[in-house]
């Protein structure tokens, strides 16, 4: 299966556009560990670890759903699906297809929630979870972009190590 990679230039000019930019450059590095497999190869385990390629995919757009929702509604609640565990693993019936195309609409919707943000330093308060501390934890729509790039860089070289014990492809090898 061949895949395309989702590295669009957001055009907006400003600390918006270049927190996005290094984001979808991000995003692209992780594509590229997708290219030219099969489901069954998204969903294979290559290490000790029980993270496989469809897995990271689909916890990354979890990830951008959830995030995106929190940044805009600044409601402090937790946002449905957050605390899913099958969010990090491929179930019966899922294609990496669908989960590429998943990623993609959650990519989108994470370009367009931050354009419409007039501030990336308001104050939004975090879901609880059940990791939280007592009281209520804030953090800015900008703190949140910086978390969902550090996410996303650290499991494509997660899904980087997995390809390559999978079959000896790597990013360095693929760009």
């Amino acid at each position: 299966m061949t895949t395309s990679s989702h590295n669009p230039a957001p055009s907006l000019p400003d600390e918006h556009g270049e927190l996005l930019h290094a984001l979808a450059e991000q995003r692209a590095l992780l594509l590229i560990t997708m290219r030219d497999i099969t489901d069954a190869q998204a969903a294979q385990h290559t290490t000790v670890s029980a993270l496989t390629l469809g897995g990271i995919l689909k916890h990354l757009t979890r990830g951008e759903q959830v995030w995106a929702q929190i940044m805009v509604k600044g409601d402090g609640e937790l946002p449905e699906g957050m605390l899913d565990l099958d969010q990090y693993r491929m179930v019966e019936g899922e294609t990496l297809t669908g989960l590429l195309e998943q990623y993609t609409a959650a990519a989108q919707t994470t370009e367009e929630s931050v354009a419409a943000l007039p501030d990336l330093s308001q104050s939004v308060p975090l879901p609880k979870a059940p990791w939280s501390p007592p009281e209520t934890v804030h953090w800015s729509p900008r703190r949140i972009l910086l978390h969902l790039i550090r996410e996303t860089a650290q499991h494509a070289g997660h899904a980087d190590i997995i390809r390559e014990a999978l079959d000896g492809a790597s990013t360095t090898a693929q760009r």
